[in-house]
């Protein structure tokens, strides 16, 4: 007996359908993609540039406005030009800078206060040591309250001024170091309003009143004063010569710590050149230019002694 044969039916494939599937899927997905790069680097191009970040302002506060005008010069502006050397680097950290001033200001606009409490107000930091070799004197720095001036910023400019190796550590027999005002100090810097100027000074064995007002700035015993009238409104040579109220800070803080220091005044040594420090350049530079400075072409530079 023949055993009956049974069919056996596969399902059939459709590989080829199934693969055609596929491709225009891929297919399509390629195209998608490039297309959305090409927009991608259209657009990034044609994309403004952005803008740089402004870097922060420097400028002098508003209450510290240069005046459009000067006064009128007392004497005809000096015919030699003013003579100022390249700033030396200071001593003092970049954190002990110079108060924000214009440096081509002659002078701070404004009335300036005739007199404050008569209290001072020390600034609190303690400074960096200023110079490398010498003995190591310590100082304070005040400013007299209602005066309108901040201590830590008188503080930065005095350190600004004594750091510099064209100032008196630049000879390397002398250090200075700023203290805290409650500290121990050989000597202190005071800026003050011409009333408690004149009485300080006065007090000390120096009258420095022209015409009945406290003018210049002096030095007694453990004190260097500051006629704040000075500090904001330079003096006449310094006008008449156009040279900055940033110098002129520079030059005033010099002298008077160069008196407390053992220096007496000087003369003019070639007339139309620099005047050293210790010419009393707040009155007269005596046929010389101003100069700020006790330090030149890295040495020290002194004019004739005068009579005391």
């Amino acid at each position: 007996m023949i055993a009956p044969v049974t069919s056996v039916h596969e399902p059939e494939e459709r590989p080829q359908a199934n693969d055609r599937w596929r491709q225009w899927w891929l297919a399509l997905f390629s195209i998608t993609l490039v297309l959305l790069a090409v927009i991608t680097v259209a657009y990034r191009r044609s994309a403004p540039a952005a803008s740089p970040v402004a870097a922060p302002s420097t400028a002098a506060p508003s209450s510290d406005t240069v005046s459009p005008s000067s006064p009128a010069p007392s004497a005809p502006p000096s015919a030699a030009a003013p003579i100022e050397e390249p700033a030396s680097s200071a001593s003092a950290p970049p954190s002990a800078t110079t108060p924000l001033i214009d440096p081509e200001a002659l002078q701070i606009s404004g009335a300036v206060p005739a007199h404050g409490s008569g209290d001072f107000a020390y600034a609190t930091k303690r400074g960096p040591i200023l110079g490398t070799r010498g003995q190591l004197r310590r100082f304070r720095v005040a400013v007299e309250k209602g005066s309108g001036e901040d201590p830590d910023a008188f503080a930065a400019q005095v350190v600004s001024t004594l750091g510099d190796r064209r100032s008196w550590i630049g000879n390397g027999t002398l250090r200075l170091l700023m203290v805290d005002g409650n500290e121990r100090a050989d000597f202190t810097v005071f800026l003050a309003t011409r009333d408690t100027a004149g009485s300080k000074c006065q007090a000390g064995g120096t009258n420095i009143r022209i015409g009945g007002v406290p003018y210049t700035s002096c030095r007694i015993p453990g004190a260097a004063i500051i006629n704040l009238d000075r500090y904001r409104k330079s003096s006449k040579p310094y006008l008449n010569a156009k040279i900055s109220l940033a110098v002129y800070r520079n030059y005033v803080i010099n002298h008077e710590v160069g008196h407390e220091l053992g220096h007496h005044h000087e003369g003019c040594p070639k007339a139309g050149g620099p005047a050293p420090v210790m010419v009393q350049q707040t009155l007269t530079t005596r046929g010389c230019v101003p100069y700020a400075w006790p330090r030149r072409d890295d040495k020290p530079f002194t004019g004739p002694a005068l009579a005391r």
